[in-house]
C-alpha cells in the first residue's frame, strides 16, 4: 500500500466556528515537540477520536515519535510507531496501533484543525494513531463555492468568515475527521511546516513528539 495514502491524506481560533458550547467542558493535550509545544483542545463531537488520542497519549504511545511528513501551507502530520528511532532513509507514514477509528466527520479544515489521517477506505475510517495539524492558506469565496458543488455541502457564514481570515484546506471537508483544535502553539506548527525536508516531505531534522493530556 502506497505511503500517501495515509494522508493527511490562532489561539482558539474562535472555537473552530463556534463548534465550543459555552461552558461545556473540554479535555486538552500538550503536543511537546522539539521546536516548541502546541496545545489542543479535544472535540466532543468527535468522542471514539478523542477517547482514543486520550488513551495513547496516556500509554506513552507518542512520545518519541516524530513528525514524518511536513508541507507548508498545507499541514504537519505525525503519530506513526514506526518512527520511532527511523533511520533516515525509511519510507514513513503507514503504521499504527494495529486498529482503526469509525469516521466522525463533520467539522471543518480550518488553520489549526487536528484531525485523523486515514488510508484509502470507502468508510472513511481514520488510522488508530496518525494525525495531522491543518496550516493550510486563505480560501476566497469561488474557491468555497466550488468545494461546496463538488462535495455537496453547505458553508454557513461563520465558516465562510474564518477560511477566508485564518485559511484552512477545505477540499479535505467532509472526507477526513477532524477531532481537535490548536489552542496555542501554531507559531510551532508553522515552524515545522518550513523545516528543510527530503523527497517524501520528512524534515531532515528529526520533529521528536511526546503527547500530554492536561485535564
Amino acid at each position: 500500500m502506497h505511503r500517501f495514502s495515509l494522508l493527511l491524506f490562532s489561539a482558539g481560533l474562535l472555537g473552530l466556528m463556534a463548534l465550543s458550547s459555552c461552558g461545556e467542558k473540554f479535555t486538552h493535550v500538550r503536543i511537546e515537540t522539539t521546536q516548541g509545544n502546541i496545545e489542543v483542545k479535544l472535540l466532543n463531537s468527535t468522542p471514539k477520536h478523542r477517547d482514543n488520542f486520550i488513551k495513547l497519549a496516556k500509554e506513552g504511545f507518542y512520545d518519541g515519535l516524530i513528525f514524518h511528513r511536513v508541507i507548508p501551507g498545507f499541514m504537519i502530520q505525525g503519530g506513526d510507531p514506526d518512527s520511532r528511532n527511523a533511520p533516515p532513509d525509511q519510507v514513513l507514514g503507514m503504521g499504527g496501533p494495529g486498529y482503526m477509528v469509525d469516521a466522525e466527520i463533520g467539522a471543518p479544515h480550518i488553520r489549526g484543525a487536528l484531525a485523523a489521517a486515514r488510508n484509502n477506505n470507502p468508510q472513511k475510517q481514520s488510522s488508530g494513531s496518525q494525525f495531522y495539524i491543518v496550516e493550510g492558506q486563505p480560501i476566497d469565496d469561488p474557491y468555497l463555492d466550488n468545494v461546496e458543488q463538488q462535495k455537496h455541502i453547505k458553508y454557513n457564514p461563520t465558516q465562510r468568515q474564518l477560511y477566508k481570515e485564518l485559511g484552512g484546506t477545505p477540499f479535505l471537508d467532509q472526507d477526513y475527521t477532524v477531532f481537535g483544535e490548536v489552542v496555542t502553539g501554531m507559531d510551532v506548527v508553522a515552524k515545522i511546516a518550513q523545516l528543510p525536508r527530503d523527497n517524501n516531505d520528512r524534515p531532515t531534522t528529526d520533529v521528536k513528539m511526546k503527547v500530554i493530556v492536561l485535564d
